[in-house]
């Protein structure tokens, strides 16, 4: 009886360890089939690089557009940007002109004007400030124009979309 006991001992044990190695085997088989599933990693995209004041010169045809209020008609000018902070300038139809003051941030080219006769307001003086930047060939951005009244600024927000010139 030893023997049939040794037997059944070795048999037992040599099906636990089947068993052992089969979930082992299937186990690793389904890690490796789950990696091989994963979509390989893209490769990590290039940042765009950051406009200089280079990206922006050229003529620009430029429109600004109220962003809110009863005054929905819209400002035309053109821009002449230059590849640094020198000559850049606005000119309207009426033949006002006047000069920018530029400078980069991230990837926006911020403006400033001086006072200079509003064209959307008779008899006033303004000056304006934004923000603009590049998308699709594109200039777009916005502006702030600040009348000069008695009393506090009164200011009006612009929508800033400009086409380049040939």
């Amino acid at each position: 009886m030893v023997t049939a006991v040794n037997a059944t001992r070795a048999a037992l044990i040599f099906v636990a360890a089947f068993v052992v190695a089969s979930c082992a085997k299937t186990d690793q088989a389904a890690k490796d089939s789950a990696a091989a599933a994963q979509p390989a990693a893209a490769p990590a995209a290039t940042p765009a690089a950051a406009p200089t004041l280079a990206s922006f010169a050229g003529k620009w045809q430029v429109t600004a557009t109220p962003v809110g209020g009863k005054d929905t008609s819209v400002t035309k000018y053109t821009m002449t940007a230059t590849s640094d902070t020198t000559g850049w300038s606005i000119q309207f139809p009426s033949g006002t002109s006047t000069p920018l003051q530029v400078s980069l941030s991230g990837d926006s080219v911020m403006v400033k004007t001086g006072t200079f006769a509003s064209q959307r307001r008779k008899n006033m003086k303004v000056w304006t400030n934004g923000a603009l930047r590049l998308q699709d060939g594109k200039l777009v951005g916005s502006t702030t124009a600040h009348y000069s009244v008695a009393g506090p600024d009164s200011v009006l927000q612009l929508r800033v979309d400009g086409t380049k010139m040939p």
